[in-house]
């Protein structure tokens, strides 16, 4: 498999969902764990979504509603967000724009990722930290 950084036609490659296979990068590792479960979709119309749940045991609810401490646990470590994305050729990076998050700090944030692709692989790498998500096509 060979890694390319992104040009401007892998704009139709990159729509599909894609499974998370592994993480890289201790403050990733340890804010989703080993190994986390997740998900991302690109559509051909500039949309996003990202769920990225975290690989440890959380509590039940007891009952209907969490208590503080369950609802706490329920969040932590859990990544969700949807908005839009653009993808830049000349700079190998795809930059999502966070229009709903899990996280209200998030929101209305640009996030932008060097992505490098191959046909059935993508990983993201923050262009600010050496930390990457590796994500596999869903067929």
């Amino acid at each position: 498999m060979t890694l390319q950084k992104g040009h401007v036609d892998d704009a139709q490659r990159l729509v599909g969902t894609w499974r998370l296979v592994s993480i890289a990068g201790s403050r990733l590792a340890e804010y989703h764990g080993e190994n986390p479960t997740g998900l991302l979709w690109y559509d051909d119309k500039g949309r996003m979504a990202v769920q990225i749940m975290p690989d440890r045991k959380r509590s039940v609810y007891a009952a209907a509603l969490p208590t503080p401490d369950e609802a706490r646990d329920a969040l932590l470590g859990y990544t969700a967000y949807f908005g839009t994305y653009r993808l830049d050729a000349e700079k190998g990076t795809v930059t999502h724009y966070r229009t709903g998050n899990i996280n209200p700090g998030g929101l209305g944030q640009f996030v932008r990722r060097y992505q490098f692709l191959s046909e059935d692989t993508i990983v993201l790498m923050p262009v600010e930290s050496n930390s990457g998500l590796t994500w596999q096509r869903v067929r």
